[in-house]
């Protein structure tokens, strides 16, 4: 019979097996800060690191679901193919985003920014408005609130009137108004449904919180709105009042855009859309859609910005909400000002995630002494996620600059290749920029110690997040 002695002998044993195992099997196809951080949990606590590991540690699908987005590229592929090409020879960059996210870049399109919440709402119910034969609407989170409310009153009058629309939703963004939204949405003839819904079993094979973080507003094959902003009110959050950023995007990348829906359609509900005809150019505009995700085995935003940071040879501008960079970031960020490149990153001074924003602030010591410049956004929590470079790219999209969005969700991203619309973009970052406080080293080094011991503590869990 067992004694406590042999039970302590026996844990004690359990731990240093797992220990060992952990130092194998975890490096492997993970990038180093993740692996530091997960090795340093399971030097300490191995037991509840094993647990944890096998909930939130493997950033990857289930068989299943790559086999169906294996299925999927067909669809991709074909509208691919049929993308008008630019007149000029592609550069580094559109053939790198090609790589990463399969649609090459296309001339053609035409595109206005959107800076303004409600204006964007407004625009949004409008063009549902105006649909003839279908709306696609990909979104984060779908609220059950006046906005909410409002986007479904309107998508139910498209379908009364004969148009056929289709939502998704991603289960977890969503989760506080799921049950609502869906019942909503589903009253009103519309056919949702929830993106990564969680189920116990899927929990033995993937993680939990792998989401699609994409939005994107579909309309006739002919248009599209992709940026940062869900269909919520401003307010949702007490105390919080957000500002996005939308394109709204006529031409052939709308083509690029629905085939991404389709593709993310079909993984939820084995349904296969026709695939996307290719509308007529109408405007001058270079634009590149490129998606991002687990499903594509590679983190592409990331390889994309660190690739462009690299190549950046007057100014880089990064806003984003959530800012974590990994090792690559952070080294291309510090080449960059080495080179005398101006590196501007701008910051919502307004938290809404407490963990992130303490990880994140553990970075401006190290980015401030290098030369960085770092802009907090007053007042409103600066939501926007997009990047410009030099005079040449501009990035709008879903991404934020952080691991999770890195390795973990399905994000879109719009590209803009030179013209007009990278000018526009940078205004808006200078806009940002004029409508924030600076930080300075001196004055962020003076802040108490225990901001900095909360700080660094979150910093050693952020890769795993």
């Amino acid at each position: 019979m067992l004694d406590a002695s042999h039970l302590a002998l026996a844990y004690l044993l359990a731990e240093w097996v797992i220990r060992v195992a952990m130092i194998v099997f975890i490096p492997l196809r993970r990038p180093p800060e993740a692996a530091r951080s997960w090795l340093l949990l399971v030097m300490f606590m191995p037991v509840p690191a094993l647990i944890l590991y096998r909930l939130i540690g493997r950033p990857r699908f289930p068989q299943w679901r790559h086999e169906r987005f294996r299925h999927s590229i067909a669809c991709r592929d074909a509208v691919a193919k049929a993308l008008p090409a630019p007149a000029s020879s592609a550069s580094a960059v559109e053939t790198l985003a090609l790589h990463l996210g399969g649609f090459p870049a296309c001339m053609g399109n035409r595109l206005r920014l959107m800076t303004e919440y409600d204006a964007a709402i407004e625009a949004l119910v409008a063009e549902i408005g105006r649909a003839e034969r279908h709306i696609h609407l990909q979104t984060y989170i779908f609220a059950s609130d006046d906005t909410g409310r409002e986007v479904t009153r309107a998508l139910g009058a498209a379908v009364a009137r004969g148009v056929t629309v289709r939502v998704l939703v991603d289960a977890l963004g969503s989760r506080p108004w799921a049950r609502q939204s869906m019942a909503m949405l589903r009253k009103a003839g519309v056919d949702a449904h929830l993106i990564l819904p969680i189920r116990f079993a899927s929990l033995r094979r993937a993680r939990s919180d792998l989401r699609n973080h994409r939005k994107l507003s579909l309309f006739d094959g002919q248009l599209a709105f992709i940026g940062s902003q869900n269909i919520v009110d401003r307010d949702f959050k007490p105390g919080i009042v957000n500002d996005e950023l939308v394109a709204r995007i006529e031409g052939p990348v709308a083509a690029a855009c629905e085939a991404v829906f389709a593709s993310d359609w079909y993984l939820e509900t084995e349904e296969e859309l026709a695939v996307p005809a290719v509308p007529l150019p109408c405007g001058p505009a270079v634009l590149q859609a490129m998606p991002s995700g687990p499903d594509y085995g590679t983190p592409g935003y990331e390889r994309l910005l660190v690739d462009l940071v690299h190549q950046a040879k007057h100014d880089v501008i990064i806003v984003s909400p959530y800012l974590i960079p990994d090792e690559a970031l952070l080294t291309a960020l510090k080449n960059a000002v080495a080179r005398n490149v101006t590196v501007d990153l701008v910051v919502s001074n307004v938290v809404d995630q407490y963990l992130v924003g303490l990880a994140q602030r553990s970075y401006y010591d190290e980015l401030l002494r290098s030369g960085v410049r770092i802009y907090r956004y007053r007042r409103k929590l600066l939501h926007a996620k997009s990047v410009t470079v030099d005079e040449s790219v501009g990035i709008i999209g879903s991404s934020n600059a952080d691991i999770r969005s890195f390795m973990l969700n399905a994000e879109i991203s719009l590209i803009m290749h030179a013209g007009e619309q990278v000018g526009a973009l940078k205004a808006i970052h200078r806009h940002y920029m004029g409508n924030s406080d600076p930080l300075d080293l001196a004055v962020w080094r003076a802040r108490p110690g225990a901001s900095r011991l909360w700080e660094n503590l979150a910093r050693l869990v952020s890769p795993l997040l």
